[in-house]
């Protein structure tokens, strides 16, 4: 059918708060968070932006390059785990602002997964309806900074703010389709080691879970590492054994920004070269939703990917969710 991405955007706050500005909040420092977690600074939202408005502007870059107006969109899926609202969804304010009144849009939540379910989504829609949808707009937009308790040095170290987005285009030739092979799993047994506990209908909001601190993310960080290696080791594995594809033949491997060391641990064990595990942890922290997304921007945008090129995703987060994505640029 001819689908591919057509064109790639991104979006990062002004605001940068370093590891030094860290260490004025809680009992930690540099070198301690570098070491850990490979993140040196990360972009801060400021309190007029939202999740909609970071995917609008990444947004607006990918239609840019793609070359399309905003009004052919068809559908809109937005990644977030940090929506505008409970509701309307996400996806609905990005469409009012560029006015594709039939646009089909909705919020998909997958954490720090959500970018590549969003693409599989993406990608079956425009496959199973190719004359009704011709151009998606995949999001993956967080502003984690409003969920993080920064009194907790476990967990404030990590997080930061941003947008991703990838316009599919459907060309309508016959030639191959971009995405080769994909392999996506969830496991809701492991609900309690990496979440936000109140705030749903589990735990409304009460004066209790407001002084207890329950509406920020909490994780367990050691079962989140291990259990994040493995899926995404795994998950990649399966996706190119169904393309038939070896990892020799992949030029870059874009995995979720989530811990330096869980990228460099899973390259180790796919056999790949830290020159083709792109990284930009250091500038940004763990994005969520946007992680991928960003990265993949970036990635287009410095030359590092070029068409034909054989590019693999692979991503872990709450729910649990993790999955990879092969695609041939």
């Amino acid at each position: 059918m001819g689908i591919r991405i057509a064109g790639t955007g991104s979006y990062v706050p002004e605001k940068i708060r370093t590891n030094a500005d860290l260490e004025k909040l809680v009992d930690t420092n540099d070198e301690w968070i570098r070491t850990r977690t490979g993140v040196e600074e990360r972009r801060i939202a400021a309190a007029d932006e939202t999740a909609s408005t970071m995917a609008i502007a990444a947004a607006e870059k990918a239609l840019a390059t793609a070359g399309v107006d905003g009004r052919d969109i068809d559908a809109i899926v937005v990644a977030t785990i940090s929506p505008d609202y409970i509701f309307p969804n996400t996806a609905a304010l990005v469409q009012h602002h560029f006015q594709c009144r039939q646009a089909f849009c909705f919020d998909l939540s997958a954490a720090c997964a959500g970018f590549v379910s969003s693409l599989e989504v993406g990608f079956s829609l425009m496959r199973s309806f190719p004359k009704k949808y011709r151009n998606v707009l995949v999001c993956g937009a967080d502003k984690l900074s409003v969920l993080v308790d920064w009194t907790d040095r476990n967990t404030c170290i990590l997080f930061g703010d941003g947008a991703g987005c990838a316009l599919l285009q459907n060309d309508g030739t016959d030639s191959p389709d971009s995405i080769l092979a994909s392999s996506l799993h969830a496991d809701g047994g492991y609900t309690d080691v990496l979440r936000i506990p109140a705030g749903g209908s589990h735990m409304p909001a009460s004066h209790e879970s407001v002084w207890g601190r329950k509406h920020f993310i909490y994780m367990e960080g050691r079962e989140t590492f291990r259990l994040a290696v493995n899926g995404m080791v795994s998950s990649s594995e399966e996706a190119m054994a169904m393309a038939g594809v070896t990892i020799d033949q992949v030029s870059l491997v874009i995995p979720h920004q989530a811990n330096r060391r869980i990228i460099q641990a899973v390259a180790k064990r796919l056999g790949v070269s830290e020159d083709r595990a792109f990284c930009n942890i250091q500038h940004y922290g763990n994005t969520s939703s946007a992680s991928i997304g960003i990265a993949l921007d970036e990635a287009c945008r410095a030359g590092r990917i070029k068409r034909g090129d054989l590019v693999l995703f692979t991503s872990f987060g709450g729910g649990l969710a993790w999955g990879s994505m092969l695609i041939r640029f």
